[in-house]
């Protein structure tokens, strides 16, 4: 969650504080984060596939992937951070949470109890960014929400996180290619931006991808939904620690709503904690 957290905040930085365009911004941190997991599984050697000469991952993951990565780029174009984190993480939870309902997976009361304390943290923590957003730039994020969701889901047959998640971004690498093309006339290329992107790929998203691949075995749809709650509590929380932002009275009792609304999605004994495979 803290990569997720970083992950977030470099791609505000990038769009909001640099000239650099959304399409190249998505292609430079699907690239780097492609190569930078092809060069951990290459030199690692220790995995049947990458010993196969063979990638992990699968096509409609890699397109999930893709459509988070654009949707979630062009959306914080016109969309303020409050309101994106918003939309982004209740598609999210709607996605995840739904589809453990489908499958059959059971959702205890004080999971519920949980999830509408942990929401209400959110919006607490986040109303003073909200604002109203656009029709196009709301139906991106949530569109973001929902194929982040189904990457998340699809995270749960795959038994090799390095393997699978280099090669859902190496798959990605020809959309990211495709929409760029599609919007060379208004491409932009900026140092500082590109920088964000490098670090976003390689760094926040490659290795942080692998490691949520890693722990989603372990956790039911709710549980994996609600934790992700925590990323804007995590994103102030640097902004306290790196960037000396005040503690206030909102920000202690919003995070402590969410944290504590976790705590009880989280509270599932660990047998029943299995995530339907998307």
């Amino acid at each position: 969650m803290i990569a997720f957290a970083s992950n977030s905040l470099l791609c505000r930085a990038a769009l909001k504080q640099t000239s650099i365009d959304a399409a190249s911004f998505t292609f430079v941190r699907i690239f780097s984060g492609a190569v930078a997991l092809w060069l951990i599984a290459n030199m690692r050697r220790t995995m049947a596939a990458m010993a196969d000469h063979r990638i992990g991952g699968n096509w409609i993951s890699a397109l999930a992937l893709f459509l988070y990565a654009a949707a979630f780029s062009f959306a914080y174009v016109d969309l303020a951070a409050g309101t994106g984190a918003l939309l982004l993480f209740g598609a999210v939870q709607a996605t995840m949470i739904l589809w453990g309902f489908h499958k059959g997976e059971p959702l205890r009361a004080i999971q519920i109890a949980g999830i509408v304390v942990a929401v209400i943290g959110l919006v607490v923590l986040l109303f003073p960014g909200l604002s109203a957003p656009s029709l196009t730039a709301s139906i991106l994020m949530l569109t973001a929400g929902v194929a982040w969701g189904i990457y998340s889901l699809r995270g749960k047959g795959e038994r090799n996180p390095v393997s699978a998640t280099g090669g859902n971004f190496l798959r990605a690498v020809p959309f990211a290619t495709a929409i760029s093309v599609i919007f060379v006339p208004w491409t932009h290329l900026d140092f500082v931006g590109v920088t964000f992107a490098i670090i976003s790929g390689a760094i926040t998203s490659g290795l942080g991808y692998v490691i949520w691949y890693s722990a989603l075995p372990g956790l039911t749809a709710a549980s994996a939904a609600t934790v992700q709650l925590s990323v804007p509590v995590l994103a102030a929380t640097g902004g306290i620690l790196l960037l000396s932002e005040p503690i206030t009275l909102r920000y202690v009792l919003a995070s402590a709503s969410v944290l504590g609304g976790i705590a009880l999605v989280m509270l599932t004994p660990h047998s029943e904690r299995q995530i339907p495979t998307a």
